[in-house]
C-alpha cells in the first residue's frame, strides 16, 4: 500500500470531522447574522457601516490559498 494513501477508516474519520466543522461554521454564521440583525434593528449600527467595516477588514486579509468557488 502506498504510504500516501489513507485507510478507509481514516477517510471516514476525516469526513466526519469536516462535517462537524461545517455544522459549527453554520451555527456561528447564524449567531453572527442574528447579532448583526439585532444591532441594525436597535439602531446601534447601519448596514452600510457594517459593509464598510467588513470591506476595510477584508482589505487586510490575503486571499486564501485555495479556491473559494
Amino acid at each position: 500500500m502506498d504510504s500516501n494513501s489513507l485507510s478507509p477508516l481514516h477517510e471516514v474519520n476525516m469526513l466526519a470531522k469536516l462535517a462537524d466543522i461545517k455544522e459549527e461554521h453554520y451555527h456561528q454564521l447564524v449567531t453572527l447574522s442574528t447579532i448583526i440583525e439585532l444591532l441594525v434593528e436597535k439602531g446601534i449600527v447601519t448596514r452600510t457601516e457594517i459593509e464598510t467595516k467588513a470591506a476595510e477588514l477584508n482589505s487586510f486579509i490575503s486571499p486564501p490559498p485555495y479556491p473559494m468557488a
